[in-house]
């Protein structure tokens, strides 16, 4: 059961971002800081990558471990209560954004999946970075 009431709930829900997250943020702030310049959220591509890099055509999203369902991490875990809804509409989320990844690679973007909790490792994701925008790997 929920520990909050409807309105609490509403409030709560209302505060979540899509955009200009926190671990969005501090990508953004490492890419740029490594001299890479970006386009973001552009609305064309499907999506709404969170950084676009026209020119090399690549593109990085940020995901939340939570909304994205990030395989054996402690922050996907779901929720105790309506557990018949989230799971249904975490699923739902998965498979869209396995479709906009086929169709960006089918449309020749290399693309880049950061998860929240990759933003904790500075190092570690500067690194990953560096890899996809001078190879262009698939991360």
């Amino acid at each position: 059961m929920d520990n909050l009431t409807p309105e609490q709930r509403r409030r709560t829900m209302s505060r979540v971002r899509s955009k200009d997250t926190g671990p969005e943020l501090i990508v953004r702030r490492l890419v740029h800081h490594m001299g890479h310049r970006y386009r973001l959220h552009v609305t064309r591509l499907p999506g709404k990558p969170d950084l676009v890099f026209a020119r090399s055509r690549r593109i990085i999203f940020v995901h939340g471990c939570f909304w994205h369902q990030h395989q054996n991490c402690p922050a996907a875990k779901l929720p105790a209560s309506n557990q018949d809804y989230w799971s249904s509409k975490l699923e739902r989320n998965r498979k869209r954004f396995k479709a906009v990844q086929d169709q960006l690679r089918q449309q020749g973007w290399k693309v880049l999946v950061i998860w929240e909790c990759e933003t904790k490792d500075q190092h570690h994701l500067r690194e990953r970075i560096k890899s996809f925008m001078k190879d262009g790997g698939n991360g």
